[in-house]
């Protein structure tokens, strides 16, 4: 039997497993962490469960996918429960957007910010209709292994207007600045800025109108404990809280790893879930494949870092939506200063997490878990002590609240913690703290990505964030199905 061994259990890395598994490939995943899930970690604080991130779930079908591929049922080991609606935006004159795919109610809400995108809207549909198609469907799991596969999806990416930005394209289709907003915030999400992220990723509406938003009850972790009982049944091994320090080659082979403990897990093959800069300039330090894509991937664009606010308060709050985006006084000029000028503005704008609206068992009886997430530049823009800085950011974004929702939130709070982009390079070896990985721009995007398999050392394969498709649940969930099928290819 062949055997594989996977760094990392992030969502990337149990995908890649799952699959790896079911194809009758003996998988070892290695992490570094008490528990799985990478950035989808999560605490547990006095009766309160805070998820880390991400907490929007997307397309479940990818996920059931991975259940199917061995003849077993997601819902055995996953409850996914619909959020609606899928975000309220906010903005500071106080109106609300409800964001959603009931036809009728987003009609509505579009009309009352101004009748005349309603049409506008429906071109924009068909437009992210066909770059869904396009971009997601076809190429969302597919391998760019060489520059002849990026020439051949070249005419689709013309035809489509790749080259602009998605507010960009969005602005073609509707007037008014509230709804440009609201229909081109969803790069934030995987880690791109709407005025500069291909007009590709405009694909996001369509992904959210057609399968959904969804939570996983117990929280995004409790989809990962699945996963992972999933995994095992199958007799997959998961190794914890042992980080692996190197990958292990001979020639241009890799033969394993080492873990910090000295731990040794030989495989057929080796692949990384890890952030990939730490991938190759750390773990493959001693190769000098290691150092030269390490060199390399120090030229990159790199996605910003998140400042994140969790609290468990006292009382429940059935009008605040699940998912809200609170937009600040700026829109295109905050996004310039946090993508490129690195600066830490005094106005912002945030994602705010309220899972008990879906999931009261999320906090005691009577409480209410919630988190509050800032983009923020990553620690190669903005050099700033965090120990200094987070404690102001924490109170600035909690008066934010106060203000536009919960006008006694301090006296309520019960737990209170934060997590900065420090915490990122800390906890994840996330390369400056960043959050999504590389930036998602076209010149970034495919080919010009993490390749899947690399170059040189043949049976090294990457998944996750730093990989096309890029980030966010669908996305690495995409590139483990495009990873899987090179390994098995390879391996047969």
């Amino acid at each position: 039997m062949k055997k594989a061994v996977i760094i990392g259990a992030g969502f990337g890395g149990l995908a890649l497993a799952l699959r790896l598994q079911s194809a009758g490939i003996a998988t070892t995943i290695v992490e570094g962490r008490d528990r799985p899930g990478g950035r989808a970690y999560a605490w547990n604080k006095d009766g309160f469960t805070f998820d880390a991130g991400p907490t929007v779930i997307t397309d479940p079908d990818c996920l059931a996918q991975l259940w199917r591929l061995s003849g077993h049922n997601m819902a055995d080991d996953v409850t996914l429960m619909p959020v609606m609606p899928f975000y309220r935006l906010n903005w500071p004159d106080g109106t609300n957007f409800d964001y959603s795919n009931d036809d009728v109610a987003l009609n509505a809400e579009i009309a009352r910010l101004d009748p005349a995108d309603v049409a506008g809207y429906q071109k924009f549909l068909a437009y992210s209709a066909d770059v869904f198609r396009e971009g997601y469907e076809e190429l969302g799991h597919v391998a760019f292994l060489d520059f002849k596969s990026m020439l051949k999806a070249a005419p689709a990416l013309a035809q489509y207007q790749a080259w602009r930005s998605v507010y960009s394209m969005v602005s073609s289709f509707v007037r008014n600045e509230k709804l440009r907003q609201a229909l081109s915030f969803h790069t934030l999400l995987v880690g791109g800025n709407p005025m500069k992220t291909s007009a590709i990723y405009a694909l996001i509406h369509k992904l959210e109108k057609q399968g959904g938003v969804w939570f996983a009850k117990g929280g995004t972790n409790a989809l990962v404990s699945g996963m992972v009982t999933h995994f095992e049944r199958l007799g997959g091994t998961l190794h914890l809280g042992d980080p692996v320090a190197k990958i292990e080659t001979v020639g241009d082979r890799a033969t394993g790893v080492v873990t910090r403990a000295g731990l040794r897990f030989e495989g057929d093959a080796v692949a990384s879930n890890a952030d990939i800069m730490h991938s190759y300039a750390d773990l493959l330090a001693d190769h000098p494949r290691g150092q030269r894509r390490g060199d390399a991937l120090l030229r990159k664009r790199w996605s910003p870092s998140l400042f994140v606010v969790h609290f468990g308060i006292e009382g429940t709050w059935p009008g605040i939506p699940h998912h809200m985006i609170l937009f600040g006084p700026r829109y295109k000029e905050l996004l310039t200063d946090i993508f490129e000028h690195g600066v830490l503005a005094e106005d912002f704008s945030l994602y705010l997490h309220h899972p008990t609206v879906t999931d009261p068992d999320l906090a005691p009886p009577g409480h209410s878990t919630f988190y509050a997430l800032a983009p923020v530049p990553h620690m190669g823009k903005l050099p700033v002590n965090w120990d200094e800085v987070g404690p102001i950011l924490t109170d600035r974004i909690l008066a934010e609240i106060e203000k536009r929702l919960i006008p006694d939130i301090k006296s309520r709070i019960k737990v209170q913690f934060s997590y900065a982009p420090p915490d990122f390079v800390h906890d994840l070896n996330a390369h400056m703290g960043s959050a999504f990985s590389l930036e998602p721009l076209l010149t970034q995007s495919a080919w010009f990505r993490t390749h899947n398999r690399d170059d040189v050392i043949s049976n090294l394969y990457f998944t996750g964030a730093g990989t096309h498709p890029g980030a966010g649940i669908p996305g690495v969930v995409g590139s483990a199905r495009a990873t899987a099928a090179l390994m098995m290819e390879d391996l047969a």
